[in-house]
């Protein structure tokens, strides 16, 4: 039986004042993690005014146990600079290893960002709210 090799992960960045998003495609495993931790290891070391690391994850097609380890090795190097990291468009099966594990409080999270449905429209204080009967 021949092993097939696992796709490979692309690693794009793009940055901008103060942030760099680092937009990942393929799998994120054991024979790619240690790529994508010594890529955001780069950005944090070059990028001292960073104050937000993104990983863009729309594309990215597995997530395994050296995966996990590799977000929380990240999350640690970036914490102890200062900087915060999100992760993004994460998909389903992304979202639910991070729960499942209890990680995903650890991230910065793109809907933990979004205003809710009807933002903008501040309820009044609950004692001055209008009662039933007015």
């Amino acid at each position: 039986m021949t092993a097939l090799p696992s796709p490979l992960l692309t690693v794009t960045a793009e940055e901008g004042r103060g942030w760099v998003r680092l937009r990942l495609t393929g799998d994120l495993d054991y024979d790619t993690s240690h790529e994508l931790v010594v890529r955001a290891g780069a950005w944090l070391a070059v990028r001292p005014d960073l104050r937000d690391l993104r990983l863009g994850c729309a594309e990215l097609s597995l997530c395994d146990s050296m995966g996990v380890s590799a977000l929380l090795q990240i999350h640690r190097d970036a914490a102890a600079q200062g900087v915060a990291l999100h992760v993004e468009d994460a998909p389903p099966f992304l979202d639910r290893i991070m729960r499942i594990t209890g990680i995903h409080h650890l991230f910065a999270r793109q809907e933990d960002h979004r205003p809710a449905r009807g933002a903008g429209e501040a309820a009044p204080p609950p004692d001055q709210r209008p009662s039933p009967s007015s």
